[in-house]
């Protein structure tokens, strides 16, 4: 971007990089500080349109913010310049959309993957890691078979033990 500024014989004024994902809220993004503090005039250059927003009503009220101010959008990789004339909008619009609609197909096609996954038996989603509380049921094991032996209930078994009776229930109905 450093290149492409000299290149063009720009200064660049204020150089904000997003590490957070683009589905926050434009104002809890830096980009929403930027658009604030943008005056007439300014170049707002981004590597890619689709990168301003996650969806093509955000790209487009970036966009008409930056146009009400009398602001261009470039882009690098299109290597657009978007003012205010009509071309701009609809490139945008155009641009906007088609980047909505691949991050839908990017989501359909990962729900459809989880989905076949889990058809075919596959566990989803994280292990299983009760460690401590299944490490501390399973020192009492036998404790717990004899108590169940003697005909204590669950309830005060829990107690004994000084854990949540649904903790000594997944023990005994996975371990027992």
């Amino acid at each position: 971007m450093e290149q492409f500024a000299k290149k063009h014989d720009l200064n660049i004024d204020n150089w904000v990089e997003e590490k957070i994902s683009s589905r926050k809220a434009l104002k809890n993004r830096k980009l929403g500080e930027l658009l604030e503090d943008l005056q007439e005039n300014d170049i707002l250059i981004s590597c890619e349109i689709s990168r301003l927003g996650r969806s093509l009503l955000e790209v487009m009220r970036i966009l008409e913010t930056c146009l009400s101010k009398n602001c261009q959008v470039w882009t690098l990789k299109e290597n657009y310049r978007l003012g205010n004339d009509i071309q701009s909008k609809v490139l945008a619009f155009a641009f906007g959309l088609a980047a909505e609609i691949e991050r839908n197909l990017i989501s359909q096609r990962t729900k459809s993957s989880l989905a076949n996954l889990k058809a075919s038996g596959k566990k989803l989603g994280r292990p299983f890691s009760a460690e401590s509380k299944k490490l501390k049921l399973s020192k009492n094991a036998r404790r717990v078979r004899n108590l169940l032996a003697k005909g204590i209930s669950k309830s005060q078994i829990a107690k004994i033990l000084g854990v949540q009776r649904s903790t000594l229930r997944r023990f005994i109905d996975r371990m027992l």
